[in-house]
């Protein structure tokens, strides 16, 4: 895992994989190019008691929000996605994925994982496609909630 050093990782190095919370053998892997919104958003209440002497309140926190995490990649052949993507929205099933997502430091050994607990998907956004012949690579979103994130 991470070592104490004074340079930071770098944000290139990393590998995320989809699995199903049913069925650990079913695992979706994808050659990601972009993971954001790894966050958590803490909410607070004002508080104060009525024999205070400062008239100011206090911060308590209470509820907190999870960020939706959205994954970009170059289209490719598997339609393993946008299959989930057709499950959940139009079938109704409730399918769960545990999403992984391993940073590697530059010897590509492990140093943060992060987890997604119960990751659904929530949008799915298709390629921008020109034919204006710049070479650019078609590419595919893929914005997701989850119930929890951990970090090791």
């Amino acid at each position: 895992m991470a070592e104490k050093r004074d340079n930071p990782y770098g944000a290139f190095n990393f590998l995320v994989s989809l699995e199903d919370a049913n069925d650990p053998e079913a695992k979706l892997v994808g050659g990601f190019s972009d993971v954001s919104g790894l966050g958590r958003e803490l909410n607070y209440a004002d508080y104060r008691n009525g024999n205070e002497r400062l008239n100011t309140p206090r911060k308590v926190a209470n509820t907190f929000k999870q960020e939706d995490v959205t994954l970009k990649r170059g289209l490719v052949g598997s339609v393993k996605i946008f299959q989930w993507l057709k499950e959940v929205s139009q079938d109704g099933r409730y399918l769960p994925k545990q999403v992984t997502i391993k940073l590697l430091d530059e010897a590509r050994k492990e140093v943060a994982t992060f987890r997604l607990l119960n990751a659904q998907p929530k949008k799915w956004v298709g390629p921008t496609l020109a034919a204006k012949g710049g070479g650019e690579v078609a590419m595919e979103e893929l914005h997701l909630v989850h119930e929890g994130i951990t970090y090791e």
